[in-house]
């Protein structure tokens, strides 16, 4: 298993560049999805019914979370169980439809990043890595506009009446910003 480094970012040897500091487990533990992440599918494409696939995982990811925060379907998104209680994320069809999931996780980002975190490496790993570099990674879009926004408003990096969209989008990508980010 991968080790945080003393500024608790996840050090990959085999991909130094990709270094979220949430773990899979911390990202629902922290309340992400809306409950929908691992909801039942249908996957157009690989043409199969999921359901239940977090059970693939160690139980001590979803320790006292109850099933709402992790298979309720995507009509039942419950914002209240995000940890900044706004809705952000799209459809499987709309995922599918920008091609943004492969064969090899129906599911997405997250599914491959559980799979990725517990040593499994695959033919999607630099595509997800650059994905993540764009959007949560150090020189991403969204760390930028947040920690401008926080610098804008001259307020603290844990202000989190500043963008919680943005904040709660960083978390589905297992990102969590620090002080050290703010200070660069």
């Amino acid at each position: 298993m991968p080790k945080k480094n003393s500024s608790g970012e996840i050090i990959f040897s085999d991909y130094p560049e990709f270094r979220p500091n949430l773990t899979p487990g911390e990202i629902f533990q922290m309340g992400s999805f809306g409950g929908t992440y691992w909801r039942p599918i249908h996957s157009s494409v690989v043409g199969k019914k999921y359901k239940n696939k977090h059970l693939d995982y160690p139980k001590s990811w979803w320790k006292g979370l109850p099933d709402d925060w992790l298979t309720s379907d995507w009509g039942d998104y419950d914002k209240s169980i995000n940890k900044y209680n706004v809705k952000v994320g799209t459809t499987l069809q709309f995922w599918e439809e920008k091609k943004w999931i492969t064969k090899n996780h129906p599911y997405g980002w997250v599914q491959w990043y559980c799979d990725f975190y517990k040593g499994a490496r695959g033919p999607d790993d630099e595509w997800q890595i650059s994905r993540w570099l764009k959007t949560a990674g150090p020189n991403s879009r969204f760390r930028k506009w947040l920690i401008n926004m926080i610098t804008d408003k001259k307020t603290k990096y844990n202000d989190y009446e500043v963008s919680p969209k943005i904040r709660q989008t960083l978390q589905h990508w297992g990102y969590e910003l620090t002080n050290k980010d703010y200070k660069k």
